[in-house]
């Protein structure tokens, strides 16, 4: 038996050797790992004497073992059967290969007490260690056995499962730590989504199975689960619908909650929403972060050109601004960027939402609420006795509503809104069709804003190529800009999770309503015939902007393709 002295002894040989750390500094690191009683690796990367991948490097060449990058490693499936699940996610290790009755395990800390002893005995092999960051074998862990699998199977050999008492739901999720194991595999779920970045989370059941699904960067990934989840569905789904103060007994009819929690210290609201399926409850989570969100003129990827413009519209004294889109095209971000640009203590500003996203300072934000009858119609009638500046009226989806807006906008206010049309242009159309008088939108509406969002290419990663300059030709990319910049395409790395792509940007097209384009509306012209005169005044179309940013190496021309219109004008006037 290695004494305590020994292990002091060999530790500080080897780091010594691994030649990242002065004598004092290991002095330091022994010093504060024995008194945290932390993995070595861990005080090593948490105090910044060197990156975690960069010392197990190190160290395993110290050590005369390999270091593996489990991104690069295939693991036979007869390799992972080796080792229990609990083991695996009890010891933070993967078996990565096994040959001739030794079994190869990845470890971030090889220093762990008796590891060696427990895998030998785990999995009836000897066993050879390789190190590899922790978050390598956290992401294979989930990979291959799927996400909270050392949850599900504590959850097979319990005889019954009970739902733990609701308690405080503003509980931070990362410091979760004993709880039931239904509580605690709900909770895995959204501490993976927060991780991914995901936006969304959908638990929808299959025949055989229950699917999960994270909407990360506005496109569906579905997430690995253990093979045995079905059999705990109605568990996990009625745990959800407690923490969202939901009807648990009511299974036939939709339902919409919400659970307000905490990670990492982070404020956020879960909005939920369940609907009967054929095989069971459907259920879908809506991740919003209250403060996250919030985000300048400048962060919302607008040219110089298009800020230029929009910084004129928003500081107009009064009339209509309108951002038009389809949902999930990030209107409502742009919305909270314009009031967090004009926002001071000389302006009143009011918003009227339906949910509201993000929470900010010194503005009145008030929630739709049409169970008591607060509908955006009633609320903004109330919102123009308070003696406003702004107002932001989170969706025109009613004559009412618009009414109001444009009988706000007249009277001397400046309002922010939104609408569900393809393009900039169609909003016009959309307003006069709910009923609205040509000339009072003439009178009102000073710009029209149509956005989508595309997803930025991880910088670590894309690659640049060659164009196919047929292939652009056929989808209208003007090939007469190709001078202007490279096209890349995403590979896919740690730093993005594999996906090539880290975050999304916006593309815009902004009409400006001015003397050339109001007599049309009053002639109830076509969006057609309203785009055509904007676009000879100089507007240019969302696929322009989408292919200014293909060429700063921003995205992708399969992602502008995916997000835009095919039948939008591609043609730079």
């Amino acid at each position: 038996m290695v004494t305590p002295t020994t292990a002091y002894t060999k530790l500080t040989a080897l780091l010594e050797k691994s030649g990242l750390f002065t004598p004092d500094q290991i002095h330091e690191l022994l010093n504060l790992q024995q008194q945290s009683g932390r993995a070595i690796t861990d005080v090593v990367a948490e105090q910044g004497y060197a990156r975690e991948d960069q010392f197990l490097e190190a160290l395993a060449k110290a050590m005369g073992i390999p270091f593996v990058r489990l991104a690069d490693v295939s693991i036979e499936s007869h390799v992972l059967e080796r080792l229990s699940t609990k083991a695996i996610f009890q010891y933070n290790v993967i078996p990565i290969a096994a040959d001739n009755g030794t079994l190869r395990v990845a470890t971030h800390d090889p220093f762990h007490p008796g590891l060696i002893d427990a895998l030998r005995m785990a999995s009836g092999n000897r066993v050879r260690l390789a190190l590899s960051p922790s978050a390598d074998i956290a992401k294979a862990a989930t990979k291959f056995y799927g996400v909270g699998a050392d949850t599900l199977e504590r959850m097979i050999q319990d005889d019954r499962i009970e739902l733990a008492p609701e308690g405080d739901l503003k509980k931070d999720l990362s410091e979760v730590d004993q709880e039931a194991s239904v509580v605690k595999f709900v909770n895995q779920i959204i501490w993976e989504a927060y991780q991914d970045r995901a936006t969304d989370i959908h638990l929808e059941p299959m025949e055989t199975s229950l699917r999960i699904r994270y909407r990360i960067d506005g496109v569906l990934h579905q997430t690995p689960v253990p093979a045995h989840l079905k059999r705990f569905q109605a568990s996990i789904i009625s745990r959800i619908k407690v923490m969202a103060n939901m009807d648990i007994a009511e299974k036939r009819l939709p339902q919409d909650g919400r659970i307000s929690l905490k990670i990492r210290g982070e404020d956020i609201d879960v909005r939920v929403s369940t609907m009967p399926t054929v095989y069971g409850e459907s259920v879908s989570l809506r991740l919003l972060m209250r403060h996250s969100g919030l985000t300048g003129l400048d962060k919302l990827g607008l040219v110089e050109h298009d800020e230029k413009i929009l910084k004129k519209l928003i500081t107009k004294p009064h009339g209509i601004l309108l951002v038009t889109g389809p949902t999930g095209s990030g209107k409502s971000t742009s919305l909270y960027a314009w009031l967090h640009t004009i926002n001071s203590i000389d302006k009143r500003i009011i918003t009227i939402e339906e949910p509201i996203e993000y929470e900010m300072a010194g503005i009145n934000q008030i929630q739709v609420r049409s169970e008591i009858g607060l509908s955006f119609a009633v609320g903004l009638r109330h919102i123009l006795r308070q003696d406003p500046d702004v107002i932001m009226v989170g969706e025109i989806r009613d004559r009412e509503t618009a009414e109001i807006a444009i009988r706000a906008a007249l009277t001397g206010h400046l309002v922010f809104s939104t609408l569900h049309t393809n393009d900039a242009a169609g909003a016009v159309t959309r307003l006069v069709d709910m009923g609205i008088e040509p000339f009072l939108v003439a009178s009102s509406v000073e710009g029209l804003i149509a956005q989508r969002l595309v997803r930025r290419l991880c910088k670590t990663c894309r690659h640049r190529i060659e164009p196919d300059e047929s292939f652009l030709s056929s989808v209208g990319f003007p090939l007469e800009r190709l001078a202007e910049g490279g096209i890349y395409e995403a590979v896919g790395c740690d730093e993005c999770r594999g996906t090539g792509f880290v975050g999304r940007t916006g593309i815009y097209e902004i009409i400006v309503v001015n003397d050339r384009i109001r007599p049309l509306i009053v002639a109830r012209a076509s969006a057609t015939e309203i785009r055509n005169t904007a676009m000879a005044q100089g507007l240019k179309p969302l696929r322009y902007d989408g292919w200014t940013k293909v060429l700063a190496g921003i995205t992708t021309v399969e992602e502008v393709l995916r997000v835009s219109e095919d039948n939008e004008d591609l043609a730079e006037t």
